[in-house]
């Protein structure tokens, strides 16, 4: 039970902080997405949802060669801290970031644009700042985009492999997250374990997504 318990509380304090971070600097990013009419726009877009199409493998490649410790993130890091970024939790949540970043900002983006810019523009003639109608009026009405971005962020970190493979590698305790605990057991012929990970796994993600669409239905509804 420990050899299940162990890597899936790394995946889950994985998925938490990543979702954390993603939230915080995904949504300005998609605010500005849904009301801006730069012509970086369309690039920008493109490169937000680059993680989709790309391998796990391609992304997994080049972060590698970034946050390593001959790499312009990596070696900053290591000036600064003495330790490299590659096959730590620190480089997992920071590779976990970029491969998880479409799966916060475009569902906050969706709702953004569906939110409309009349309610902001009545907020900022009766003299409430920018930042001041945002909170209050922007994000309650994007409920349920915010919603998605948590769930969706939360359980694609939760199930990534092949970026978290070439960056963390399997380490147990600190980068042996679930998904590389299973090809693990997966290649020693463990099928009992594999079994008893990939249906926990499943269970959870099941109970996590039916749970977002029953409050988003509620949202709706409202």
């Amino acid at each position: 039970m420990s050899s299940t318990l162990g890597p899936l509380l790394l995946s889950l304090q994985l998925a938490t902080v990543t979702t954390l971070i993603l939230l915080v600097l995904g949504t300005p990013l998609a605010w500005w997405l849904s009301r801006s009419n730069s012509r970086f726009k369309p690039a920008i877009q493109a490169g937000v949802a680059l993680p989709i199409v790309l391998p796990p493998t391609v992304m997994g490649f080049y972060l590698l060669i970034v946050l390593g410790p001959y790499g312009a993130i990596g070696r900053w890091w290591v000036e600064v801290t003495g330790e490299a970024l590659t096959f730590s939790f620190t480089g997992l949540v920071i590779a976990s970031c970029f491969y998880s970043l479409p799966f916060a900002v475009q569902p906050l983006q969706s709702a953004f644009d569906s939110m409309g810019k009349q309610e902001i523009e009545a907020a900022r003639t009766l003299g409430a700042s920018k930042l001041d109608a945002f909170f209050t009026i922007a994000v309650p009405l994007s409920a349920h985009g915010f919603l998605s971005a948590t769930v969706l962020a939360f359980a694609h970190t939760l199930g990534e492999f092949g970026v978290v493979l070439m960056v963390g590698g399997n380490i147990p305790g600190e980068t042996r997250v679930i998904s590389i605990a299973i090809y693990d057991h997966v290649e020693s012929l463990d099928y009992a374990t594999t079994h008893q990970m990939s249906l926990l796994l499943i269970a959870f993600a099941f109970v996590v997504l039916f749970s977002m669409f029953m409050v988003n239905r509620r949202l709706v509804k409202r």
